[in-house]
């Protein structure tokens, strides 16, 4: 008797093993509704439409062609039955008018409305608030104030009371002290929330005067900001680990008049322009390939022009995905699935890292 209640409780235990879900991969996307076909999906928990925008106080389809590639995106759930489908707010440079909106409690009402009308006339499944950012400085001209912390709070409150049950509320968050410390209000709002997408890429941006790892892994003696930095901030304020999405970039940035020191990382540069992983081969001629073991990053630079190149790319990729897994956290997302090869790319490194297929 002793013996058969011993297997039965370590066959319980492994059942509960076997049916924990690997972490979601998400997946952010600007184009349409037809050339989603032309990706595998497979393995993808969410697709993010990016973006929608304010129309006054309301979310909106900006125009008829957007519409369309909702609808056919939103088409791809007959053929992947487990895909969930969002749209996204905002965007770098798309959210001009979210400060003062938010900052009455009509606009908040209106706005959360509104979603909740489009996301059911639309038969989607929720949406992510990319804000960039509450409270703080963003895109350059937008406005911002110190009220955008509170308001952002009674917004995601506003949301949750009209969006159905089972609707997945996210937001995307900036990956360095100054958002983490002031634009959020951690403690009241990451329990209404189902995931936080920590946008762990641009950590060197273009308004950068050094070159870097825009989407390291991990911090250098050199470079604080990081993957692992950002996910442990939010961890020490309290920030469930299963509620941490990492991010990944399926695009590199590229900075000119890099001397060719230490291969041209942490120097002196300008951005000069980004790359999507699609087009990686065409535009890195003349480059030379590293990797910083420190970072579990890839760089590149080309002595002849001076250019520094930053980026992810299979190995990083594979790091990032193992990492999400040996962490406990919800799940990795990435900017963005037009950048991506349509076969053989990064999206199926991510994928089979996650799933145990490599």
């Amino acid at each position: 008797m002793k013996n058969t209640f011993l297997f039965i409780l370590i066959f319980f235990f492994l059942s509960c093993e076997k049916s924990t879900p690997p972490p979601k991969v998400i997946a952010y996307y600007t184009g349409n509704g037809e050339t989603i076909n032309e990706f595998n999906l497979t393995g993808v928990d969410q697709i993010i439409y990016s973006f929608l925008h304010l129309k006054g106080n309301e979310l909106a389809i900006d125009n008829e062609a957007d519409s369309i590639s909702l609808l056919g995106i939103v088409e791809q759930k007959k053929k992947y039955p487990d895909l969930k489908v969002l749209v996204s707010l905002g965007g770098w440079g798309g959210c001009k008018t979210c400060s003062d909106v938010f900052n009455t409690e009509e606009g908040r009402e209106d706005f959360a409305k509104s979603t909740a009308r489009i996301i059911e006339e639309y038969d989607a499944d929720g949406i992510d608030l990319d804000w960039e950012y509450p409270a703080i400085s963003g895109f350059p001209g937008h406005t911002y104030r110190p009220e955008d912390k509170d308001n952002f709070t009674d917004l995601v409150v506003r949301l949750r009371k009209h969006m159905k049950k089972g609707d997945i509320l996210s937001f995307a968050a900036g990956g360095f002290d100054r958002f983490f410390d002031n634009s959020i209000d951690w403690k009241k709002v990451m329990p209404l929330i189902d995931n936080v997408n920590l946008m762990s890429y641009d950590l060197v941006s273009g308004f950068s005067k050094f070159t870097g790892h825009h989407t390291g892994l991990y911090s250098t003696n050199e470079q604080k900001r990081s993957g692992d930095y950002g996910v442990n901030y939010l961890k020490k304020i309290g920030v469930p680990a299963q509620k941490i999405v990492l991010g990944a970039a399926f695009y590199g940035r590229v900075y000119e008049n890099v001397s060719n020191i230490n291969n041209g990382l942490y120097q002196s540069g300008k951005f000069k322009r980004g790359i999507g992983h699609s087009n990686f081969e065409e535009q890195t001629d003349g480059f030379e390939f590293y990797w910083d073991s420190v970072a579990k990053a890839p760089y590149a630079y080309d002595k002849e022009n001076k250019l520094f190149f930053t980026y992810d790319d299979k190995k990083s990729v594979r790091l990032k995905s193992k990492y999400v897994k040996e962490n406990g956290l919800h799940g990795i997302m990435f900017w963005q699935l037009m950048n991506d090869k349509k076969s053989d790319g990064l999206l199926q490194v991510m994928v089979n890292e996650i799933n145990g297929k490599q």
